[in-house]
């Protein structure tokens, strides 16, 4: 299946074998509604920023501030982005400005809220960490211990999302 090819390309063909499996059963949804039920109250781009600012500032304080949180229609999922995070240096004068902004793709508007908040921990993990390494992964995981589950549903998430919309 495409679908699971196009989100699941680094998993092992068993893992997409029992993730077509789920697919063909249509028990994809009924997984993803049991675990993940929970909707999250973000809507605006003030109260992303807010929360993405509390998450930060529990777990990566002494990081770069942020001068730009927002949610992004223009984030294409089938690129493989669902956020994006940009770092700017500016000359003004005699200083070097630099900018950090965070954009999450809309669709996390309608996600669950565990999906929401995964999708926040791997930006701000750039703050620290620019490439996908040991050590970025390492403070994924320090600010979400069970990242790497999220991080998998998520991908399952978007699957059943893009097969509703074929529907």
């Amino acid at each position: 299946m495409q679908l699971v090819d196009r989100y699941l390309a680094g998993y092992s063909p068993s893992v997409r074998d029992q993730v077509v499996k789920l697919i063909e059963n249509e028990k994809l949804s009924t997984y993803l509604n049991a675990r993940y039920s929970k909707a999250h109250m973000v809507k605006s781009d003030g109260e992303l920023r807010e929360y993405v600012l509390s998450i930060k500032n529990q777990y990566i304080k002494k990081s770069a501030p942020l001068s730009k949180v927002v949610f992004d229609n223009k984030i294409h999922v089938i690129k493989n982005a669902l956020g994006t995070h940009s770092y700017v240096n500016r000359v003004q004068g005699s200083k070097i400005k630099s900018k950090n902004e965070i954009h999450i793709s809309s669709v996390f508007k309608q996600a669950p809220a565990a999906f929401l908040h995964m999708i926040v921990v791997h930006e701000l993990a750039h703050l620290k960490e620019k490439d996908h390494n040991k050590a970025f992964y390492q403070l994924c995981q320090h600010m979400l211990p069970d990242y790497h589950q999220l991080e998998f549903d998520m991908r399952l998430y978007l699957i059943d999302q893009a097969i509703n919309k074929q529907q």
